[in-house]
């Protein structure tokens, strides 16, 4: 079972936490609590709690977040655009099961990821899974605020549905492309969470 708080938060918490101490013994208590604050919002941040996952032929969403956009693609696809503000869980989840196929990591510029052109100009890491003769593609696209993209997965690897594959720092947006053989469950404006959110079913 994964722990509640990803590593990164420990690490950054704990290194604050430690600075507030040293501060509040070496100069005064309210100099030190700006660190607190922000050692304990950095614990908030890199929550990880554990998710029910939906079985059956669905596809859940890979992260937490409002529904800011979906696009229809050439030959039938959708394009799922979920934007994660700082409050959001931030740990990404594996849509569907399967093998990944390819990875692709590109380096981009840092605009507002709520912005339609981030999913195109921003730094962004994709994902392509197939499995039970489908394929999904996930994006983690870096925002204004988030500069780091972690992914923990690599091409090869097989993957169950709702496994943690990464995470993106500090606000963000994930991209889901789905084909014409899915059904989507969502709607612009719907909130979402990774891993039990169901986005889109298999058509019969």
């Amino acid at each position: 079972m994964s722990p509640p708080i990803v590593r990164d938060g420990i690490y950054y918490g704990g290194a604050l936490a430690a600075a507030g101490l040293f501060i509040s013994f070496t100069f005064s208590v309210a100099w030190s609590m700006p660190f607190f604050l922000t050692a304990a919002f950095c614990l908030y941040f890199f929550r990880d709690p554990e998710r029910p996952i939906p079985q059956g032929p669905v596809a859940v969403s890979p992260a937490d977040g409002k529904v800011v956009e979906i696009r229809a693609l050439e030959g039938g696809g959708r394009r799922i655009s979920v934007f994660l503000n700082i409050f959001d869980v931030h740990v990404n989840r594996v849509p569907i099961a399967g093998k990944i196929t390819d990875r692709q990591y590109r380096r981009g510029r840092f605009m507002m990821a709520h912005r339609a052109d981030a999913s195109i100009e921003n730094e962004q890491n994709s994902l392509e899974i197939e499995g039970d003769g489908v394929k999904v593609v996930v994006k983690q696209i870096a925002g204004l605020i988030a500069r780091r993209i972690v992914c923990h997965k690599q091409v090869g690897e097989s993957v169950e549905k709702g496994e943690r594959f990464g995470l993106i720092k500090f606000g963000s947006r994930m991209d889901i492309f789905l084909g014409p053989e899915w059904d989507l469950r969502v709607s612009p404006g719907d909130r979402v969470k990774g891993g039990s959110t169901v986005i889109a079913g298999r058509r019969e």
